[in-house]
């Protein structure tokens, strides 16, 4: 059976955001679970999710986070499963303090971050490392690839037989 990633917000007020990261996995056939827990308001639920989310099938968790954003760190501390933060764009300073949150983690306990709001990235970065153990998931993700090379190739040939032109 292929691992699950779990994604877990701090609020669900980044529900918005997450989508895309349900979208993602749905269309590479990744099953995964949504929750929202809170670093500050649950820290023991984060904790013990985390401490129990390999045993339970998962193989990397999403963690994402607007403000202080220490969702990431705390579900990190109790795993050594990998864990992607996002960082949520929700205060006055447009999502810095939670990608600087989210990104300075203490040396072993490292969490890899994506871009503020950043979902969609989150999720191919969750496929990528469980397609290192899943042929058939790596495959679609190099299918994916070759696709999104012939979209641009597409674009840029639309784009040169509209818009060259030369002097006389």
């Amino acid at each position: 059976m292929s691992k699950k990633v779990a994604i877990i917000m701090g609020s669900d007020s980044d529900l918005p955001v997450v989508k895309s990261a349900f979208s993602q996995l749905e269309s590479l056939g990744i099953s995964y679970e949504a929750h929202v827990m809170s670093a500050h308001r649950t820290p023991e639920l984060a904790a013990k999710f985390a401490s129990e989310a390999k045993s339970n099938g998962f193989g990397v968790i999403i963690s994402a986070a607007g403000k202080a954003a220490h969702l990431g760190g705390v579900l990190a501390a109790h795993t050594t499963l990998p864990v992607i933060g996002i960082p949520i764009k929700s205060s006055t300073l447009d999502g810095l303090d939670a990608l600087l949150a989210t990104v300075q983690m203490p040396s072993g306990i490292p969490v890899a971050t994506v871009a503020i709001d950043g979902a969609a990235n989150a999720a191919i970065l969750a496929a990528q490392m469980l397609a290192l153990s899943d042929s058939e998931l790596s495959e679609k993700l190099e299918q994916r690839k070759k696709e999104m090379a012939e979209s641009v190739m597409q674009r840029d040939a639309k784009i040169t037989a509209e818009y060259n032109y030369t002097a006389e």
